[in-house]
């Protein structure tokens, strides 16, 4: 059975964990000065660069808002006084999938940047892992190097895809 301290706690640790994301990702306190300067200002001449750094953390943001509107619903069905005991287990044993799931990602993707030195998204949906590294070089040995890399952390056999972004 869940209680409400445990649902508290779940709540307050995917709040520290998105809030942590986020200033990982401000590589300073001044871009938001910037961005919130920048925006006043209008220039119908724009022109927008993607970079590989660029992608990578909007492949991060898009899986984050998944994450978050996943983990809403299913904080939703937790507070829920008509869902059954299963129905309310089954939501619990979710969220800890996500945050299991989350934090495994990023440990790969530490791995992977000590290792390999590459930046990299990870994703984790069951048995399935797709990497995207940010390299312009597309390198059959390195992607099963990498594809090792990541297998060494599990057991059990993995469905591993490595894209290259670059």
């Amino acid at each position: 059975m869940i209680n409400k301290q445990s649902l508290w706690f779940v709540t307050l640790f995917s709040l520290i964990l998105v809030l942590g994301i986020y200033y990982v990702t401000i590589k300073d306190g001044n871009e938001l000065m910037d961005m919130a300067v920048s925006s006043t200002v209008e220039d119908t001449n724009e022109v927008v660069e993607t970079t590989d750094s660029s992608i990578l953390v909007s492949l991060r943001v898009q899986d984050e808002e998944e994450m978050l509107k996943e983990m809403e619903s299913l904080q939703t069905i937790l507070l829920d006084n008509e869902a059954s005991l299963q129905e309310k287990n089954d939501a619990y044993n979710s969220l800890q999938t996500l945050n299991a799931n989350k934090g495994k990602e990023e440990s790969l993707e530490k791995k992977i940047k000590e290792k390999f030195n590459l930046e990299s998204f990870i994703k984790i949906k069951n048995d399935q892992i797709t990497v995207t590294v940010a390299s312009k070089e597309h390198n059959n040995t390195l992607a099963n190097n990498i594809i090792r890399a990541i297998q060494e952390e599990y057991d059990t056999n993995m469905y591993i895809v490595v894209k290259f972004q670059g």
